[in-house]
């Protein structure tokens, strides 16, 4: 079941790699964005590349791991276990939507308040992510909080080049 989950989330987790790379790539090198004031606290463009791949594959082993305990605890008669397994994935589903949608709104639409806002609902959307983790394992829930506080740091970061940047 493990194996079955992760092929799942593995797709899912690329699937929004893959778009946040493309809008990514297209506005990454523009004169746009090389004329941007970027903040202090910016890191330096090698640690996103980096950053993103330890974290989505962090959500896809994560979910899978949430998934199959949720699973397990279903097949035992646990109709809430069913029912937070469904939920779990409809919030996955959400939360890499809106993580790759911060990247089209940024680096496509160069709008930079909606980007921020974009940010701020994916940092909200990945704490509710790991708590809903939380029911499958205290464990889960910690293992996402990397994600949690990068999106964080994203907020901050698309918060502060709207601000320079009027």
């Amino acid at each position: 079941m493990f194996w079955r989950n992760l092929l799942g989330t593995s797709a899912k987790t690329a699937a929004a790699a893959v778009a946040g790379s493309v809008a990514t790539s297209s506005g990454v090198n523009s004169d746009w964005y090389e004329s941007l004031e970027k903040p202090d606290f910016q890191p330096p463009p090698a640690a996103f590349p980096i950053a993103w791949t330890l974290l989505y594959t962090d959500i896809a082993v994560t979910s899978a791991k949430v998934l199959t305990e949720l699973q397990e605890q279903g097949r035992f008669g646990s109709a809430e276990a069913d029912r937070a397994a469904r939920n779990y994935r409809r919030a996955l589903t959400g939360n890499l939507v809106l993580n790759a949608g911060w990247c089209w709104a940024f680096f496509v639409k160069r709008d930079l308040p909606l980007a921020t806002v974009t940010a701020a609902a994916l940092t909200a959307s990945s704490a509710d992510l790991a708590r809903r983790a939380g029911k499958a394992g205290r464990g889960k829930a910690l293992a996402l909080t990397p994600y949690v506080a990068w999106c964080g740091f994203a907020t901050a970061l698309s918060t502060r080049i709207d601000q320079l940047n009027p």
